[in-house]
């Protein structure tokens, strides 16, 4: 990748403070809502002309280098050529680069290890940065087609679809009034390793990007210094390979023959829920469930070199229960209560409650001689993480057996600080009524800075509400139901960003995008502490992680500009 000689006319350089997300964020949208408007209308030689202009309009790359080196969290993880991209002047460079560049040849990705839960390790491929930036711009063309054409049952790795909605969706399948009690709770072998690419680059059609959609499957592995060729599989760790391994699964419903009526309810004897290669399909009888396991979903796999993981593939029946991402679903006895005689629980899974005391343990332990603010720092948004995930089900319970071992641990804690300290001590300096809003006197923290630890049970069930059908960002005609659906997210803030949120109508005050666009948010002192500001709520702003970056970087400029002047 080179710069465009003099030939080409003036080199461009992209000052990366300056730049009018709000505009760039704009653009993009439009052309995704173009793409996504011309697929349902089926005019696939306008689909390709609107792709084509996606790929070389120069907000889509500003968009696509603020993802991958700003906002992904693989920005700080360098390719084979160990390069990372960290400040603002090598971001605009970067995106110079990316608007000049000569036909490209992809590089191999590297090859890096993370630990699975059951105690194996799953192999990723890290390309880099520029490939990485490239392959965001490619599915900003590609998505919003693919969008138009997903089943609405497919909710892993797609834009305003969520975990949530995959267990909402399994919630309304597994009620006991249904008759789908039999489930093929299904996993398949390694799917990001074994995509048949032939079967892969003749699903994607003459897309423009495909090209280098082949490059990246083809551009082989460095592990070690050694070099492997790749014959199969996309790499887990790309930009584009969610979408890729989406675009490979899609027509399982048409292979399962699930179908629907013109309100969009399942019509049929099976239904299916898929979060990217995991999966569960609901059956009426034991039978039609062997079928399926045994027969349907292995031919059709086969097609794509996928096949079913023989270990993690099952058949249950509802009142055995099963897990699906970190929840179980169970029909319990309740002969009393309900007119089947069972209820429905979705509760966190056992793994998913020993994976994180695991963790929480490792911490307790890491922290050992830090002082209270660490703790407290590093703890409560690990707590406020894991609670917001599991208040959708039925959570209390387990809540509060966590806050029982937290409550633990915290004795331990503080009985290494103060071995030769009185409980009574111990007592009056961490514990206490630290929390206002409750009456607890057993909440552990700072008295000195009013911090405290937070608890799992004050985290209530909050139901999630089900993404509607097919719907997606990308339909135009959405727009007012997206924009109420983001909010969904606003259980991840506390109650005064909340109210700063809403008075800013959900928008950043720099870039002008939705504030829950899936980036860091940040408090902004509108005037600066460092020049009198206070904290009070009218002096603060909720800003993106990088907005709040750039804002500080016009005030800097700013005040260099004023001395300046002051020195003429």
């Amino acid at each position: 990748m080179q710069s465009s000689g003099d030939a080409n006319g003036p080199e461009r350089r992209t000052a990366w403070d300056a730049i009018d997300w709000r505009k760039a964020d704009r653009i993009v949208r439009n052309l995704r809502h173009r793409i996504f408007r011309a697929t349902q209308a089926n005019d696939l030689r306008r689909v390709h002309s609107l792709q084509k202009l996606m790929l070389r309009n120069h907000s889509n790359i500003l968009m696509s280098v603020r993802r991958v080196t700003q906002v992904n969290a693989g920005k700080n993880t360098p390719g084979v050529d160990k390069l990372v991209v960290k400040t603002p002047a090598a971001r605009g460079r970067l995106v110079d680069q990316l608007a000049t560049y000569q036909p490209w040849k992809a590089k191999p990705v590297r090859r890096v290890y993370i630990p699975k839960a059951n105690g194996k390790q799953r192999p990723l491929g890290i390309p880099t940065i520029t490939d990485r930036c490239l392959q965001a711009m490619v599915k900003s063309a590609l998505e919003p087609y693919w969008e138009a054409k997903f089943e609405g049952s497919s909710y892993g790795f797609r834009p305003g679809r969520s975990c949530h909605d995959a267990i909402s969706k399994i919630y309304l399948l597994a009620r006991p009034n249904k008759r789908k009690k039999w489930v093929v709770d299904a996993d398949i072998k390694g799917a990001f390793d074994n995509i048949d690419h032939a079967f892969l680059l003749k699903t994607l059609g003459e897309a423009p990007g495909k090209e280098l959609i082949r490059q990246w499957l083809k551009a082989g592995i460095m592990e070690n210094g050694v070099y492997q060729d790749t014959e199969v599989g996309t790499p887990q760790g790309g930009v584009i390979s969610p979408l890729l391994l989406n675009i490979a699964l899609h027509g399982m419903e048409d292979a399962l023959g699930v179908t629907h009526n013109s309100r969009g309810e399942i019509k049929g004897r099976r239904a299916v829920v898929r979060y990217a290669d995991d999966f569960v399909v609901f059956c009426e009888t034991k039978e039609d469930a062997e079928q399926v396991k045994d027969h349907i979903l292995p031919v059709w796999l086969a097609e794509r070199g996928l096949s079913l993981s023989g270990e993690k593939t099952r058949i249950v029946h509802l009142t055995e229960g099963f897990d699906f991402l970190s929840f179980n679903i169970k029909h319990y006895k309740s002969p009393q209560t309900t007119e089947t005689g069972y209820k429905l629980l979705t509760r966190p899974s056992k793994k998913a409650v020993a994976k994180k005391r695991k963790e929480l343990r490792e911490l307790w332990m890491t922290l050992r001689g830090h002082n209270i603010t660490a703790i407290l720092n590093t703890l409560n948004p690990i707590i406020r993480g894991w609670a917001n995930y599991f208040r959708t089900g039925v959570s209390s319970k387990t809540f509060s057996k966590m806050d029982d071992w937290m409550f633990r641990r915290e004795v331990c804690c503080v009985n290494w600080m103060h071995p030769n300290k009185s409980s009574q001590w111990r007592i009056k300096r961490y514990w206490g009524r630290m929390n206002k809003e409750r009456n607890d006197n057993w909440v552990f923290g700072d008295k000195q800075s009013g911090g405290y630890l937070l608890k799992f049970s004050w985290f209530k069930i909050d139901r999630h509400i089900l993404v509607r059908g097919t719907a997606s960002p990308d339909d135009p005609s959405l727009r007012e139901y997206w924009l109420m659906r983001r909010k969904v997210n606003i259980r991840n803030l506390s109650a005064s960003d909340v109210r700063i949120a809403e008075r800013q109508d959900w928008a950043c005050p720099v870039c002008g995008m939705h504030l829950m666009n899936g980036e860091e948010l940040h408090r902004h002192h509108k005037n600066p502490k460092c020049e009198g500001g206070s904290s009070a709520y009218l002096n603060l702003e909720l800003v993106h992680l990088y907005c709040h970056q750039q804002r500080h970087a016009d005030l800097r400029k700013k005040k260099r500009d004023a001395e300046n002047e002051n020195l003429d």
